[in-house]
């Protein structure tokens, strides 16, 4: 697997770019990861580097973007940070990664059974994991079709939170930068949320918060 360089990165579409990450996690999926010489992608990546997608995900030990997106050195920008939360740190990270080092595509990636979603269900206040969870609460109180059992307990609610997590942070993100807004109108990249299955290592992207124009 070659290393990107700008010009391979220059001739990646959003779309591209989407089918690079789909075709990764099939490979992650089926155990049939490319092999790389990831010295030296290291060395070939030491003067810059040149990925084609950033991707927000939860610091969960589980869910590794590299991993099971079957990526490797100087391929993807990975922010990572409990419940794949937005705040302006990452905001401006992701407009790094895409206005200035060039990515083609934003994923914003939930997991299965989530801590910090879980958490958030059941209103946990811990020191400043409070203030992280609060940036999940809007979720759980969007979720309007379970009635009883709104708590970590309920598996069901936790997998229909996490879900309007992940698209709740989609529309984040376009709403808070216009920097992504405009790159995102004029087809320059691409966004779309997910979900990474724990148990089986797929990841599903969700059609309705993809916008690749």
């Amino acid at each position: 697997m070659k290393t990107l360089t700008k010009e391979m990165q220059n001739a990646i579409t959003p779309m591209m770019a989407m089918d690079l990450l789909k075709d990764g996690n099939k490979r992650f999926v089926n155990n049939l990861k490319v092999n790389r010489n990831l010295l030296q992608q290291a060395n070939d990546t030491s003067d810059g580097q040149h990925p084609f997608a950033v991707i927000l995900s939860c610091i969960d030990s589980r869910t590794s973007a590299e991993l099971i997106f079957d990526q490797g050195l100087g391929d993807i920008f990975s922010a990572r940070i409990a419940g794949n939360i937005l705040n302006e740190d990452i905001l401006g990270s992701m407009e790094f990664a895409c206005k200035v080092a060039g990515s083609k595509i934003i994923v914003v990636l939930g997991h299965t059974k989530c801590g910090a979603v879980k958490g958030a269900c059941d209103h946990v206040e811990m020191g400043n994991l409070t203030a992280l969870l609060s940036k999940i609460q809007p979720a759980v109180y969007d979720e309007k079709t379970v009635t009883e059992e709104r708590n970590s307990g309920n598996a069901e609610f936790v997998e229909k939170v996490a879900t309007i997590n992940v698209k709740r942070t989609v529309h984040g993100i376009i709403e808070r930068s216009s920097i992504l807004k405009e790159m995102i109108e004029k087809g320059e990249i691409g966004i779309v949320g997910g979900t990474h299955d724990i148990s089986t290592g797929e990841v599903t992207f969700y059609d309705d918060v993809l916008i690749i124009n």
